[in-house]
């Protein structure tokens, strides 16, 4: 009999899923540094975001056991109510509970409600994984802050561990939950690179860019190409967009916006991209560029500067500070002036000024990974003592 901690992770999307973006590297990345730690198992959705379709090939509501030893449930529409879900979480017998979404009906709210109700006893630990943000909260606010009245009035929050990834996100949680029981900051699992660095041509004049998100307000790709109206025609800039459309409205806006920019800016959609993929995509490139309202983490851009490409992001990720390591720019978006310089300035490279902060890029998150010590971090998380509330 296996003597490991138990731990169920839900979340509504998981591999082979990708097209949520973040949060299904949080939990993929997080199951592979501790599975050999913890006896995992999840419980997920059959399809990826925004599909109607479930994943070919995968069975729906069975255990699918991986060869890593990790069990997974993807549950079809419809099959997770307050029963079953609770039968399935009774037969786990989990030490812990591990949410990852503040909002989620099925994988967060009613897990909750099971365990308001005492129908539950493991701990649990809930990741809001950014949706507490200024930039996420601006939409559907009504709904949401309801939501967290209602949990608040519950007397819950001082049952639960929640993790930050952050200062900031602490912070955020401190404001809209204040009876929260644990708050830990412990970062998100980044996707450990192996790939060395490597020099990529770059001339005066030109910059390549791309952009990989969600098309949506909240990543804010309209302010992108309302900076790139200005740009000096002696400027030839290719911006590359990998994402999934997720607000029609927002994307035709967007269409506008290109159709509008002048000829010496190319701008193209290139659709979804799997997880896979990222990386090659990354090097075709000189700098990503992400101007968003809010990320709690971020993980293209940590695999943008592991694989040696500065980035140009907003102020409102963890990723601070920049510049003066010559690794990027993290910029206020009330300045749009200064995301035109910077495009001006990354456009201005020669090959040698190029290399030096790609090569920058790359030994910043060297040394990220080789200050960390995320896994003992988790172990502190998933500790007994203090997770397993009543």
């Amino acid at each position: 009999m296996s003597t490991k901690k138990k731990i169920l992770l839900l979340t509504d999307w998981y591999e082979p899923g990708f097209k949520a973006g973040g949060p299904i590297q949080s939990c993929r990345n997080f199951v592979r540094a501790l599975h050999d730690e913890f006896e995992i198992s999840i419980i997920t959705g059959d399809r990826d975001h925004g599909d109607t379709q479930p994943y070919q090939g995968i069975a729906a509501n069975t255990w699918i056991t991986k060869d890593n030893g990790v069990r997974i449930w993807y549950a079809g529409p419809g099959t997770l109510k307050p029963g079953p879900l609770k039968r399935l979480i009774t037969a786990i017998t989990p030490d812990y509970i591990y949410l990852n979404s503040m909002y989620s009906y099925h994988f967060t709210l009613l897990p909750l409600w099971l365990k308001w109700r005492k129908q539950i006893a493991a701990g649990i630990v809930i990741a809001p994984r950014g949706m507490l943000q200024a930039g996420a909260m601006q939409f559907k606010s009504g709904k949401k802050k309801l939501l967290l009245k209602l949990l608040n009035t519950s007397g819950l929050p001082g049952k639960l561990i929640f993790q930050a990834t952050d200062s900031q996100e602490k912070e955020d949680i401190e404001r809209y939950l204040p009876s929260a029981g644990k708050i830990l900051v412990i970062a998100n699992f980044p996707k450990m690179n192996s790939i060395p660095w490597s020099p990529t041509p770059k001339r005066p004049g030109e910059l390549h860019c791309v952009f990989i998100s969600r098309l949506a307000p909240k990543k804010n790709l309209l302010f992108l190409l309302e900076v790139l109206e200005n740009l000096p025609d002696t400027i030839r800039l290719r911006l590359n967009l990998y994402g999934e459309i997720e607000d029609q409205r927002y994307w035709k806006k967007c269409l506008s916006a290109i159709e509008g920019l002048p000829s010496h800016i190319t701008v193209d959609w290139k659709g979804s991209i799997p997880n896979e993929a990222v990386p090659e995509v990354l090097q075709q490139h000189h700098i990503f560029v992400l101007p968003t309202k809010g990320e709690n983490f971020g993980h293209a851009i940590f695999e943008s500067l592991a694989l040696g490409r500065p980035v140009l992001i907003s102020d409102r990720t963890p990723w601070r500070n920049l510049e003066s390591g010559h690794t990027g720019w993290d910029l206020s978006l009330d300045r749009p002036d200064l995301f035109r310089q910077s495009i001006e300035k990354a456009a201005s490279f020669d090959q040698e000024e190029y290399d030096h902060w790609s090569r920058s890029a790359y030994l910043y998150i060297e040394d990220f990974v080789k200050r960390s010590d995320l896994k003992k971090d988790y172990l502190k998380l998933f500790n007994q003592e203090i997770t397993r509330l009543q």
